[in-house]
């Protein structure tokens, strides 16, 4: 017997006059109100709720309530923050009681029922892969370029603290996401077919390269990457990862059996990213030339596709 000719039963063995309206509260404070009529079709005899309207409201209430979890992370200083758990409507309670107010109506008010979260990322696994070391790359650049080296800096934290489990594949585009000037990316040169033009996001393509070499020393399977039109300064030639969100990205695969976790840092005309994981982890080493420590000259608009001057 399904919800609604339970529903249809049981009202009518109740009596007439029931309280229309159901405020549904989080902590005391309303946040959704449930009233029989917008609810319940308006057909002679059995009363029938509408389950589209219903999941809609439960849709409303569920974006008022969600809280996602938080991840556990390593601050400058490498110590861990503890992870933060987060909740959800529970959507299954509700609605039965919602069904209970529209055939009992005895009460007016409802604390949302919710369902803790957990994040991805306790403490404790965060502890377990902080340890070792399996992959390392340094690159430089140079900070004259206020843009570039603002956009550099946002791309690192975007992956800064990122964990790729067994199994998993780490997207850049994903990860980083859309590069916006709401987000605060900048203008600053970039490289298209052999061009250099300006673009919001110029520059980042400095931590998918080294992201890249990095990813590559540890061992780890390399699924997609793509090389510049032209050779960059801040890696050895070929040795880059050029990446554009509705373009190509750089993606790469976990194939050990332990956590990874990014560690990544951009400041003061360099770029170091770290990939630890568990002292359990047995790593199969790859050899990647090692970029040149000397300051690269910045990229600019009046360079050709050999990186010269016409």
């Amino acid at each position: 017997m399904g919800w609604n000719w339970l529903l249809a039963i049981l009202l009518m063995m109740q009596p007439a006059e029931r309280p229309d309206t159901l405020v549904i509260e989080r902590e005391g404070q309303p946040i959704a109100e449930f009233r029989n009529k917008d609810y319940i079709h308006p057909l002679p005899g059995v009363p029938l709720v509408d389950d589209d309207k219903l999941n809609k409201l439960m849709d409303s209430v569920d974006k008022k309530t969600e809280r996602k979890p938080v991840n556990a992370k390593l601050d400058g200083a490498g110590r861990i923050v503890p992870e933060t758990t987060g909740s959800r409507l529970d959507r299954m309670s509700l609605k039965r009681q919602l069904y209970g107010f529209v055939f009992e109506g005895t009460v007016q008010k409802l604390e949302v029922p919710l369902i803790t979260t957990y994040p991805k990322v306790d403490s404790e696994i965060l502890s377990a892969i902080k340890v070792k070391r399996i992959g390392q790359y340094v690159t430089y650049y140079n900070n004259r370029n206020k843009n570039r080296s603002y956009n550099i800096a946002l791309a690192a934290k975007a992956i800064n603290n990122h964990v790729v489990f067994p199994g998993e594949k780490f997207s850049f585009n994903e990860v980083v996401g859309k590069r916006t000037k709401d987000k605060g990316y900048l203008r600053a040169p970039v490289i298209v077919r052999g061009e250099v033009y300006e673009d919001v996001g110029g520059g980042i393509c400095q931590i998918s390269s080294t992201l890249f070499n990095a990813a590559d020393r540890a061992g780890l399977k390399i699924v997609e990457r793509y090389s510049h039109s032209r050779n960059v300064p801040y890696v050895p030639p070929g040795r880059d990862a050029t990446v554009s969100w509705y373009g190509p990205d750089f993606v790469f695969k976990n194939n050990y059996n332990q956590p990874i976790l990014i560690r990544a840092y951009a400041g003061n005309g360099q770029v170091s990213i770290v990939l630890c994981s568990s002292e359990l982890l047995e790593v199969k080493k790859r050899e990647v030339p090692s970029a040149s420590k000397k300051l690269p000259e910045e990229i600019r608009l009046d360079m050709n596709v050999n990186g010269r001057e016409p």
